[in-house]
């Protein structure tokens, strides 16, 4: 496949399914359902949204002094504004381009802290796999305390022989991956196992890190504040303020894959938010007008901090 068709194919398709739910979802409302949707965002309580917001901010200074950690092995210090403002772009890339934040974080080190690429980038692969075990971690943790109604749901909305089927791929998938993985000689394979090793490596320079008890002590209030900030945003309606903890944590959950699909979870976060809290009795209303002032909230922080960073790095740098 030609190298700028496969480029123009990994934004547009992203790009393409975001629009196509959120046509979808408001094309099956009723026009009482989208007058309910624009009366949860007149009503909603605004000063919950922005508590939201700092504390997802907050997290991405903790973010960049948590990046220190991984570079100080390697024999660099960068500066804690020039690692915020890398995050911040980065950020700011992965809403219009998926997956371009963490090379751009990459280039911007290697310009205005002389960090080479290859090594901040690795730290950058490094950092994502920790930041997956968080997700599995918390992924666990909700299936465990939300069980029983998913699997109730799932049986009323799927047949259970099907159910069963798929439950069954599920467990045969990764031990077919491994075989695969182990035995074949493709180039996908080898694409694969190039991917894997990288995770491998991450994963042993943090277990080698000095600071390990405090790097894995940013991690935790990191991730405590991406859930603190989704926690904060639930009171902003009246509806979603007084959800159960198990439900909470799951949805935050799933709004979190949702970024992996679209651009920073363009379309799919809030068809996600209403779809998950829809199954524990949410109306398709409040769930819909809820991930749409969270996704909204969010991303406009993103731009603002983006393009404030794009103005300040270089005259923050400007002696360099």
């Amino acid at each position: 496949m030609n190298k700028s068709l496969a480029k123009f194919l990994k934004i547009a398709i992203p790009l393409g399914l975001g629009i196509f739910l959120i046509w979808y979802t408001y094309n099956s409302f009723t026009p009482e359902q989208i007058e309910e949707v624009k009366k949860h965002f007149k009503d909603a309580n605004y000063i919950f949204v922005l508590l939201s917001v700092l504390l997802s901010v907050t997290s991405h200074f903790f973010r960049a002094y948590r990046w220190n950690f991984m570079l100080a092995p390697l024999g660099y210090t960068p500066k804690l504004a020039n690692n915020f403002m890398a995050i911040s772009i980065a950020y700011f890339m992965n809403i219009f381009i998926p997956k371009s934040g963490e090379v751009t974080r990459g280039i911007i080190l290697d310009k205005y802290e002389k960090v080479p690429f290859e090594k901040g980038f690795g730290t950058i692969i490094s950092e994502r796999v920790v930041d997956l075990l968080f997700l599995l971690i918390f992924t666990v943790a909700a299936l465990f305390m939300r069980f029983d109604e998913l699997f109730v749901y799932l049986k009323e909305v799927i047949p259970v022989n099907v159910l069963y089927v798929g439950l069954t791929i599920m467990v045969l998938l990764p031990l077919f991956f491994g075989i695969f993985v182990k035995y074949s000689r493709s180039n996908i394979n080898q694409r694969i196992k190039k991917f894997i090793f990288g995770l491998k490596d991450g994963m042993l320079s943090i277990l080698t890190m000095k600071k390990k008890g405090a790097f894995i002590l940013q991690t935790f209030i990191i991730w405590g504040l991406y859930l603190l900030s989704f926690y904060t945003a639930l009171f902003a309606l009246e509806e979603t303020s007084n959800i159960a903890f198990g439900t909470i944590l799951i949805t935050f959950v799933v709004g979190s894959f949702t970024f992996a699909f679209t651009n920073s979870g363009f379309g799919t976060y809030p068809a996600a938010i209403m779809g998950i809290l829809l199954v524990f009795g949410i109306p398709e209303t409040t769930g819909t007008a809820f991930g749409w002032i969270v996704w909204t909230s969010n991303i406009a922080s993103i731009v603002f901090f983006g393009l404030l960073s794009f103005l300040f790095l270089p005259i923050y740098n400007r002696s360099k």
